[in-house]
């Protein structure tokens, strides 16, 4: 077992993404709480249209519950849409969104080391949030850049390290998990300061953006709804994120509770 939840096989393919309850849940509690920094699924799709035609073919690699996938299939219109990720729970969460959306597109359960598609079959291919479950993910990316025309080009999406080291600090005032400060980062394997390496290795660098994401928890409710459903730590409370508030309220000072992380994105093209 890793000491990396997102390292972690057995999670990854268990409680994680066993259902797309946990990931939405997750993901709307950090929406509600930003306070600064773009829409990362605007920005991908941003720097995916400055070189993609239309009528192209793109991939969306490890797509989640599939909210890239969508804002692909209604800005750009592709002739073709592969969203493509290991969980089937996902998968059924993106085949529902894009039926209920009026759009089409194909949904393919792979491991994103081995792409079940021919050589150069893309004119873009995103991989957003994803590549960090990968313990070498420079073998992903090569596998991406196999699947793109030559020319094509990819789009690919991470945090930093530190990225909510404010949470540790207060997990840990709380005694909810006293090696909070000393988990390793979820982002350790594909992280903002090793991006740039890792894709250059296999794509010709384009372009890098930087940007940092704030986030404010306006009270302990909200702060516990997104406790729970982070994997990084041991929490352990039958009735979370109830038990969790009511225990975060004894024991954390006055809200607001601040967090950030930078968000990273590489724009490369296959050579």
């Amino acid at each position: 077992m890793s000491a990396n939840p997102f390292l972690d096989p057995d999670l990854v393919r268990g409680d994680l993404y066993r259902s797309s309850d946990r990931l939405a849940d997750r993901t709307r509690a950090l929406r509600e709480a930003k306070i600064a920094g773009r829409d990362g699924a605007d920005v991908i799709v941003d720097l995916v249209a400055q070189r993609t035609p239309p009528g192209a073919v793109v991939l969306d690699i490890g797509c989640g519950r599939g909210t890239t996938t969508l804002r692909i299939s209604d800005r750009l219109r592709p002739r073709r849409l592969i969203a493509v990720d290991a969980s089937s729970a996902l998968l059924a969460t993106v085949r529902t969104r894009l039926a209920e959306a009026s759009r089409t597109g194909a949904a393919i359960c792979a491991d994103f080391h081995h792409l079940p598609l021919p050589d150069a079959l893309a004119d873009a291919a995103v991989a957003a949030f994803c590549l960090y479950h990968s313990p070498a993910p420079a073998d992903a990316v090569a596998e991406i850049a196999r699947c793109l025309r030559p020319g094509g080009i990819a789009v690919l999406a991470t945090k930093s390290l530190d990225s909510y080291a404010e949470l540790d600090q207060l997990v840990q005032t709380a005694d909810l998990d006293t090696n909070a400060a000393r988990r390793p980062s979820l982002y350790e394997s594909f992280h903002s300061r090793n991006l740039l390496d890792i894709a250059a290795a296999h794509l010709t660098m384009l372009d890098i953006l930087h940007e940092e994401h704030v986030f404010e928890f306006a009270d302990v409710t909200h702060l516990a709804r997104y406790l729970a459903t982070t994997p990084k730590y041991r929490i352990r409370l039958a009735g979370a994120p109830g038990d969790l508030a009511a225990i975060l309220r004894e024991r954390l000072p006055a809200p607001p509770y601040l967090t950030r992380s930078t968000v990273s994105y590489a724009l490369a093209a296959r050579r």
